[in-house]
């Protein structure tokens, strides 16, 4: 079994899903007193800055380069980020370690190809439904077309993440994804992306007919696979 290096605390509730979901996976496919072979770098996340909105962006970025260093350093055979939005850096972290990074996009990818789905909807922090690194991954990379919400909708969405970060209830917060999933739906949406480890805290499968795609537990789920290779 490889250890897998895991960069958590982006927030620190799904870091628990991302431990949670591996370990029943591991102890699933192996059974006895089986567990994972997990080493955790669990940043401050006040201190990073991923859209760089402070002139403090590129001491955030070395955090996390620092993070999988460590872990490379502390006998990680490869790495996971428990985010999406941190993924904006996973180019120029994987250019400063020796071990793989598994990427969250591409594991996503290849189980939306696996339903033979083509067109899909991605929700996400606003840097992720924006910026190129993810949604262009998915394009050029995987032949996906891409759609996300309209401006509106991604203010929504942002900030009922941000929420659920902040721990501050939003009990309206399932009505308003619901509404823009489906709105993306009548656009031409096979499949939604929850392209933030945040989002399945709001918004599951049971509330919605199109098939939803859970980022983190199929990111985890990948780790395992890779791991028991």
């Amino acid at each position: 079994m490889k250890t897998i290096g895991l960069i958590g605390g982006m927030s620190w509730k799904s870091s628990l899903d991302y431990y949670r979901i591996i370990n029943e996976s591991v102890h699933e496919k192996l059974g006895g007193w089986h567990s994972a072979k997990i080493i955790m770098y669990s940043v401050d996340f006040n201190e990073i800055d991923l859209e760089h909105r402070t002139k403090e962006w590129i001491k955030s970025d070395k955090i996390l380069i620092d993070a999988a260093r460590t872990l490379e350093y502390a006998g990680a055979d490869f790495i996971i980020i428990g985010a999406n939005t941190a993924h904006t850096l996973a180019d120029e972290i994987q250019k400063n370690i020796k071990i793989p990074i598994l990427h969250i996009a591409d594991a996503t990818a290849e189980k939306i190809k696996e339903k033979q789905i083509n067109t899909i909807g991605l929700l996400g922090t606003k840097h992720t439904m924006n910026q190129e690194f993810y949604k262009g991954r998915l394009e050029k990379k995987y032949g996906l077309k891409v759609i996300v919400p309209d401006e509106a909708e991604k203010e929504i969405i942002h900030k009922e993440i941000n929420n659920v970060i902040l721990g501050i209830s939003s009990p309206d917060a399932r009505k308003k994804y619901v509404n823009i999933i489906n709105n993306l739906v009548k656009k031409g949406a096979e499949g939604i992306i929850l392209g933030c480890t945040e989002i399945p805290l709001i918004v599951e499968q049971k509330d919605v007919k199109v098939q939803l795609f859970d980022t983190a537990r199929i990111h985890a789920e990948s780790a395992v696979e890779y791991s028991l290779k």
